[in-house]
């Protein structure tokens, strides 16, 4: 049950961070100098990008591959500092804000006891 929520989260967190990342890449059109134009339109790509692999790798999650799962912490923790420099960058505070809590408690959520178990079953599965 509770990795139904992880994937639901998973899933969630990869759209809401293309959403994001769209937004970001947008906002390049209030910057007034290039350089802050180039900053913002290369944080709203990588977002996106990485909202893109989370989705990707969501199907693995669910399938109870421990590979996945290590996959999309590293992708989550690359992407809170990139909505750190969103919030900095642009003036998307609180949906910046609002994406890293969900990412935070997505990944709480992959590392729970409950969640464990069942990759550790899914892993003996396989064998």
């Amino acid at each position: 049950m509770i990795v139904s929520f992880a994937v639901a989260f998973v899933y969630l967190t990869g759209l809401l961070g293309i959403l994001l990342g769209i937004l970001v890449l947008l906002s390049r059109y209030d910057q007034t100098g290039s350089g802050d134009v180039l900053a913002v339109s290369l944080i709203g790509a990588a977002i996106i990008l990485v909202g893109l692999l989370i989705i990707g790798i969501a199907s693995g999650v669910a399938r109870g591959s421990g590979l996945s799962r290590i996959v999309l912490t590293v992708y989550l923790a690359i992407q809170v500092p990139l909505h750190v420099l969103a919030i900095a960058a642009a003036d998307f505070d609180w949906i910046a804000a609002v994406q890293l809590a969900l990412e935070l408690f997505t990944l709480v959520v992959l590392w729970l006891p409950p969640t464990n178990r069942f990759f550790r079953a899914a892993a003996a599965a396989r064998r």
